[in-house]
């Protein structure tokens, strides 16, 4: 059998230190459903910045090559369902964590991990959104779900100028919702409302608060964030509202009382994007494509090539990166 190589963004681990380098090395053979990409474009998320520092909770083996998102073209495909020169979108299950990921020329993935690239958006828009913007779409979907309705108040979006939170911020203007942003980068106010916030607040809205129940004054909310803030906007949250949570960059304990639960009925929406079911999966990337299509995606779009990874990894963990880093990977 042929040998492969490829090059990629390999982080490896010394007993001294955790390295990383765009470097040569082989991949395959594939094996029964397996699908080869030759990928085009990835993108920066928090996780992968993780793995490109060698966190032990996101990377077990090493070497490792991060990336959770991919988008390329079908060069060899074991699955029945691909075929060579089919373009497809590859994003979460194991990709860049028990797995290589997308910072790779080549990449080779189950193709039940893939879906098509649907009609109505480019490549480079499905890396824009990303795992980002298909969590995003989980929380619009569990609030919808939930039968929220845009006349019966604000929408929270904590984390807002992160990729989740900045998209979520978007999805939820288009479909009609009072969106009150909470960040802590007044730098970044004016950038929010061009995505269609209406309210912007810094951290100190959702600041902790040892009362087990507040004034409730949102119909629903998207948490990127955790702890404390997840804690006091579940307590702000309005009769039958519903809040959909998804980070834990603010700590993953939430100190508080049942009452959300038990007095105002309030939904605790948990968004596992990872292994969500492909069917749904699949759902999601048409409407982000169809109806849920974000116009000027482009501004929220950050260029990067492997050289710039090293710095945009840094910033990203130091909360100091906002939009959405799309990775160059073809040459």
């Amino acid at each position: 059998m042929e040998e492969r190589t490829t090059s990629c963004y390999l982080v490896n681990r010394t007993d001294e230190s955790v390295q990383a380098a765009v470097t040569s090395t082989k991949i395959g053979p594939l094996q029964s459903g397996d699908v080869l990409l030759e990928v085009s474009l990835s993108s920066l998320n928090y996780k992968d910045a993780m793995a490109a520092t060698g966190h032990p909770g996101i990377v077990k083996n090493f070497p490792h090559v991060p990336g959770i998102d991919s988008v390329g073209t079908v060069v060899e495909s074991q699955d029945d369902r691909f075929k060579a020169g089919d373009v497809v979108i590859a994003t979460g299950h194991e990709l860049g964590v028990e797995r290589w990921g997308g910072w790779s020329e080549n990449l080779i993935c189950p193709g039940d991990w893939l879906v098509p690239l649907p009609d109505g958006m480019t490549p480079e828009e499905s890396m824009i959104l990303g795992t980002a913007g298909f969590t995003a779409a989980q929380c619009v979907s569990a609030i919808l779900d939930h039968k929220i309705l845009p006349e019966q108040g604000p929408v929270v979006v904590t984390g807002a100028t992160g990729g989740v939170g900045s998209l979520s911020v978007a999805l939820l203007a288009k479909l009609g919702f009072h969106v009150h942003a909470v960040t802590g980068k007044t730098e970044k106010h004016d950038w929010l409302k061009s995505l269609g916030a209406k309210e912007i607040s810094g951290r100190e809205l959702l600041s902790a608060e040892k009362r087990p129940l507040l004034k409730g004054e949102f119909a629903a909310g998207v948490d990127t964030v955790g702890g404390d803030t997840l804690a006091t906007l579940i307590k702000k949250t309005h009769h039958r509202g519903c809040v959909a949570c998804c980070g834990v960059t603010g700590g993953a304990e939430l100190p508080l009382t049942v009452y959300p639960f038990i007095l105002r009925g309030v939904t605790l929406a948990g968004i596992d994007s990872a292994w969500c079911p492909d069917d749904q999966r699949a759902e999601i990337w048409k409407k982000l494509a169809s109806d849920w299509k974000l116009d000027d995606l482009d501004q929220l779009k950050v260029p990067l090539t492997f050289d710039d990874l090293p710095n945009a990894v840094d910033e990203i963990l130091a909360g100091k990166f906002s939009g959405r880093g799309v990775v160059q990977i073809a040459k």
